[in-house]
């Protein structure tokens, strides 16, 4: 793992020791920041479910303004703790349950929504960022799942953009329109 382009580029990251945290692969977040790479630039990101902080990481080292990686494990904070060390960028990291974050944050440019494939937990978090308005307009939402998922349309002004598959991943894209 390691980091692609930008202030820290070529930075090796930390991977996880055990099959708790499942890091997105190079390819997928290549095409992640390929998708965003025209907002990213002094936006303000959400990477919501941690995990190592890969694509927190990524975008501050691509000139986002503020960064906020949220994750519950204590270990994978230590990981992701490690890993802004690692790239030496500005990156705040949140112990919190990723739903509950929802309902206390500011809203962001470009949210991260990254969650175990085998939970309800990117359609729940789908839905809280629209319930509590936690995107600007214009912004951008990138869930990654599993590619058979089906993830929900949301009502307006939030609409999904677009699916792009990656082998057995999956990532749809989702915008709050001006």
């Amino acid at each position: 793992m390691r980091v692609i382009t930008g202030k820290a580029r070529g930075r090796k990251l930390r991977e996880p020791a055990g099959m708790d945290i499942r890091p997105t692969t190079d390819q997928v977040k290549e095409a992640m920041f390929n998708i965003c790479q025209f907002d990213l630039e002094g936006r303000r990101v959400l990477d919501l479910f941690g995990g190592t902080g890969q694509l927190g990481i990524e975008a501050a080292s691509r000139g986002a303004s503020e960064v906020t990686v949220v994750d519950q494990s204590r270990e994978a904070l230590a990981l992701i703790r490690e890993n802004v060390r690692r790239a030496g960028l500005s990156v705040q990291v949140r112990q919190s349950e990723a739903l509950s974050f929802l309902a206390s944050c500011g809203s962001y440019d470009l949210i991260f929504l990254d969650p175990p494939y085998d939970s309800e937990l990117a359609k729940n978090a789908l839905f809280r960022v629209k319930t509590f308005d936690k995107l600007t307009k214009g912004g951008i939402i990138i869930c990654e799942s599993r590619a058979e998922t089906v993830l929900p349309e949301l009502e307006a002004p939030y609409r999904k953009l677009r699916e792009y598959r990656y082998g057995r991943v999956k990532l749809t894209t989702y915008t709050k329109d001006a």
